[in-house]
């Protein structure tokens, strides 16, 4: 049956939905290359909150998620951008979340790293001994949880630190200390703008300098870096000049395919938030690769690109509304509600088109659920033929 779905310029256009998904099926671990997907929470749909008040989540459908991307071979990023740090998920929901998932990546044998940062400090200004406790805290619990450890940038760091030696002395503190090779985590500011000028310079190739020298100093506890720049070639550049056996993790929503394959000197890794609606047709994908067939493996993940770029774009902070979405419409969750109120932020327009190219792309197990969801969500919206 025909969908009419809103274009940015309020006219309806006809869709007519793919009757049958595409069918990856889970497969032998990568032995490629390493790939986590970072992976969003489910809501509370009947939790009597606010934005304002601390999450609710659904434990039983946010674990469930993680399972279905260990099923299918991906390592899951937790506590992260994607599961809303910052931006609806408080540390106490994040430290909940993180002792939940680790104990069920042991009991089902997953691959999971988690996210460090500062946010249980508060909004006023903070000196570098709290943001450094901060940091330690946290690592404290992602550590006892059995959990790899991702320092993320941290906003309150970025709000004290008066120039590269305040980055380079509190790295440099929580390097020594970590019990295990952590990965390092650049996020810029098109994913939060409250991130401008980390690792001491607005000038790029200045932050870069000082980024290096924190690895360069401790490369036996870096296991890698993650950097979500969108700039693939500053990526490169970067990842070319990295100490022997420090990985980079692509986090580059917009360029994933070709760095992720590489070139004559290199390749990255993964860990990327498109890969939550992603992640079968991905793991099928790097499957591919792990065999030498660079080109099989870009005929199925190039095509994603599109999608990935439309959620991801400008304000991107925001891309988490259409991963959330992409989820209720493949029935991985019963409803479209997110903490902090966020399944707002984007436009029926905006919404439309991520169904129209996930859609084509094959994504939803069953094609007629996400059909009569997204005729639901129109119908709600005063849409009608």
């Amino acid at each position: 049956m025909t969908l009419h779905l809103p274009d940015a310029h309020g006219a309806l256009r006809a869709y007519e939905p793919r009757t049958e998904p595409l069918a990856p099926t889970p497969g032998a671990p990568f032995t490629s290359r390493t790939v986590f997907s970072a992976a969003h929470v489910v809501a509370d749909p009947y939790a009597d909150v606010s934005p304002d008040s601390p999450a609710a989540v659904d434990w039983d459908a946010t674990l469930a998620f993680r399972r279905h991307l260990w099923a299918h071979g991906l390592g899951v990023a937790e506590a992260m951008d994607t599961a809303q740090r910052g931006m609806g998920l408080d540390w106490a929901g994040a430290a909940e979340l993180i002792r939940r998932s680790a104990a069920e990546a042991k009991a089902t044998g997953g691959r999971i790293a988690c996210g460090v940062g500062t946010d249980q400090l508060p909004g006023t200004p903070v000196t570098l001994a709290e943001v450094r406790a901060a940091y330690e805290e946290q690592l404290a619990v992602v550590e006892e949880s059995g959990a790899q450890a991702v320092l993320m940038a941290s906003r309150a760091l970025a709000a004290t630190a008066r120039g590269p030696e305040d980055y380079l002395e509190t790295y440099g503190h929580l390097l020594r200390q970590a019990a295990a090779p952590v990965i390092l985590h650049w996020l810029g500011p098109k994913f939060d703008p409250a991130l401008e000028g980390y690792w001491g310079s607005s000038d790029l190739d200045a932050a870069t300098d000082t980024f290096l020298d924190v690895i360069a100093a401790h490369p036996d506890k870096v296991d890698g870096i993650k950097v979500s720049l969108l700039d693939a070639r500053r990526e490169v550049a970067l990842r070319r000049r990295l100490p022997q056996g420090v990985r980079c993790y692509t986090g580059d929503d917009f360029h994933y395919p070709e760095l992720i394959a590489g070139d004559d000197q290199g390749f990255s890794h993964a860990l990327l938030g498109i890969f939550d609606p992603l992640g079968p047709l991905a793991a099928e994908a790097v499957r591919v690769l792990d065999t030498g067939n660079t080109d099989g493996f870009r005929a199925l993940l190039d095509p994603t690109v599109e999608l990935s770029r439309h959620l991801f774009q400008t304000p991107t902070r925001y891309y988490k509304t259409g991963v959330v979405f992409l989820a209720w419409l493949a029935g991985h969750q019963a409803h479209f509600t997110m903490v902090g109120g966020l399944q707002s932020a984007r436009s029926l327009p905006h919404l439309a088109r991520a169904y129209e190219l996930a859609d084509r792309l094959g994504l939803f197990p069953d094609p007629k659920l996400a059909e009569d969801r997204m005729r639901t969500l129109l119908h709600l919206y005063g849409v009608t033929p």
